[in-house]
């Protein structure tokens, strides 16, 4: 549903813009439905159509459209001249160069808590998924998981390390980050290194129990019920 009087935008899309205004006062919490509600002008039980856990479901709103504007802001960048570990820490500085880091911070504090680290822990998952995919991963095995899970590892690091960083243009950040891309493809090297190797011979069952090992299926877009996830 758009909404003439905010630009032709969406609901959702004014209520989460109005959030911006607010999280960093009243946190990603039900004090900001509230206030956003009322500033663009609706009751609120009509805001919670779009956002019915509240401040949880706004912060999870905004995870995913940074998701969305870094993977449209990769789509517009060439990135054919780029060695594959330099495209990766390209997505990743994108990605938090479109945040608003007050609203990270207080998402980070939200996602911190012991009953929303599952959800907040999927959300990094899914950065991560974004990031392979938008760069062309074709993996449906093993490596489908362990690519994103190493790449989970390096992004919340990062995050944690550029909500702190109060370095010229986050330059400390960007270090942080090279260093830890370094790991991932040594890691990635160490798997490919370990197949190849005489010592593949020791390990033959746990490997061809690693290669039964499948990624999902995707799940459609427009099925009941799949909104906003993965």
């Amino acid at each position: 549903m758009e909404n003439s009087e905010n630009g032709g935008k969406s609901m959702e899309e004014a209520l989460l813009d109005a959030a911006l205004l607010h999280v960093v006062f009243d946190g990603w919490s039900d004090a900001t439905l509230k206030a956003v509600a009322t500033d663009v002008g609706v009751p609120l039980d009509v805001a919670r159509i779009w956002f019915p856990q509240g401040g949880m479901d706004l912060a999870r709103a905004y995870h995913r459209r940074g998701d969305a504007e870094m993977v449209a802001a990769l789509a517009a960048q060439d990135l054919a001249g780029m060695r594959f570990r330099d495209r990766i820490a390209f997505a990743v500085r994108v990605r938090l160069e479109h945040a608003d880091r007050d609203a990270v911070r207080r998402g980070s504090a939200l996602f911190a808590l012991p009953q929303n680290m599952v959800s907040g822990a999927g959300l990094i998952w899914g950065t991560a998924d974004a990031i392979w995919t938008a760069l062309g991963d074709t993996s449906r095995d093993f490596n489908w998981y362990s690519k994103r899970a190493t790449l989970s590892a390096v992004y919340s690091a990062t995050v944690l390390y550029w909500l702190g960083d109060e370095s010229d243009g986050h330059q400390a950040t960007w270090d942080f980050l090279d260093r830890r891309i370094e790991d991932v493809m040594r890691f990635e090297k160490s798997k490919a290194d370990l197949k190849a190797s005489p010592l593949a011979k020791m390990f033959k069952g746990p490997l061809d129990l690693l290669a039964r090992v499948k990624a999902p299926a995707p799940v459609p877009a427009d099925l009941p019920g799949q909104k906003g996830t993965r």
